[in-house]
């Protein structure tokens, strides 16, 4: 293991300071943390996942604090603060994480229960007087990120709508990292929508006119940051793994015997996420419509075939918002 290198206060100027004569090694600095193999650790929705954190020696009346790192404010929120004998755990991740402490000198964080809001950077930083050092590392989920709006039409939410309505559907507002890799696997989205940033963008492989213009290149586009409470757009969520299974029941069924054959078998009307999840995760492929939580009907698709839209691509196809009065679909229910 490669020793930590992330020195704070003056540690760099001095080193520029006092240079050693020519061919004199310089004395070892004496380095706590050992730098992670791998700084991202790959999980899912559920799942229980550790954030690597060693020492190779224990100094004299230390601290480890863990904290993670929220970019939407410029700060941290701690976690979690230990002197190797005693811990105290802080703020909503309280009840799901615990130090590993598999042996004297590991520190590191184990989550239980893996949330969405999960993902991001933590940072382990041992406070030792004049001597802190820290290690960065970032919690990925695996999952899908999927474009959503209303069923009174595109670009209707601000900020706070957005987010509400992505977690209504199991799901929460999608991070730039989370776009742009749903991008890279070919999302192409004309509708611009709100991200967890704050920020408005669209993905586009395919550039065209309605999609600003031929000329522009592919990539995630982006309106930069809007006003969170004024301007309105589409939304782009993100879900994960599921822990139950969606299923479909067959029928000519209006919205609200729909929902009431899901819990005839003990079972929910399915939400959005969850149908995407399902389709990610679970593979499940169906050429029939079914109605969803929010009043949409959708079907999962995986291997593309002409009679099922005729669509080129696996997705996720939508028959929008039929009026709920109508016998014409059945229902996709999910069980927990």
């Amino acid at each position: 293991l490669l020793l930590c290198s992330l020195w704070l206060s003056a540690a760099p100027l001095a080193s520029s300071i006092f240079q050693q004569p020519t061919g004199t090694p310089a004395p070892p600095r004496l380095q706590y943390l050992l730098e992670p193999l791998h700084a991202t650790v790959h999980t899912q929705r559920g799942a229980t996942a550790t954030l690597p954190c060693v020492l190779r020696a224990l100094p004299r009346n230390y601290r480890v604090k863990w904290s993670k790192v929220e970019p939407a404010n410029y700060g941290e929120s701690v976690i979690i603060i230990t002197n190797g004998l005693y811990h105290k755990n802080y703020g909503p991740l309280s009840p799901r994480v615990r130090l590993r402490h598999s042996h004297r000198y590991d520190a590191s964080l184990t989550i239980t229960d893996v949330a969405l809001e999960d993902e991001g950077r933590y940072r382990c930083q041992l406070v030792n007087g004049l001597e802190d050092e820290s290690v960065s590392l970032t919690l990925h989920l695996e999952g899908v990120v999927f474009p959503y709006q209303p069923s009174n039409g595109r670009y209707k939410f601000n900020y706070h709508e957005a987010k509400r309505a992505c977690e209504q559907q199991d799901s929460r507002l999608a991070t730039y990292q989370q776009l742009y890799k749903a991008w890279t696997e070919g999302l192409d989205w004309c509708n611009a929508g709100w991200i967890l940033d704050g920020t408005v963008r669209y993905p586009i492989i395919n550039s065209r006119e309605p999609c600003g213009g031929h000329l522009l290149l592919p990539g995630v586009r982006t309106y930069g940051a809007r006003d969170k409470q004024k301007d309105r757009f589409d939304a782009f969520c993100f879900t994960s793994a599921l822990q139950g299974q969606v299923y479909f029941i067959r029928g000519h069924l209006n919205f609200k015997e729909a929902g009431q054959a899901c819990r005839n078998h003990g079972a929910a009307i399915a939400k959005v996420g969850q149908l995407y999840s399902a389709w990610k995760f679970s593979q499940l492929d169906r050429c029939d419509g079914g109605w969803l939580e929010d009043g949409s009907v959708r079907y999962p698709i995986t291997t593309p075939r002409q009679r099922c839209g005729g669509l080129p691509d696996p997705g996720v196809r939508s028959f929008g918002f039929p009026r709920k009065e109508l016998r014409t679909y059945g229902t996709y229910c999910f069980v927990g």
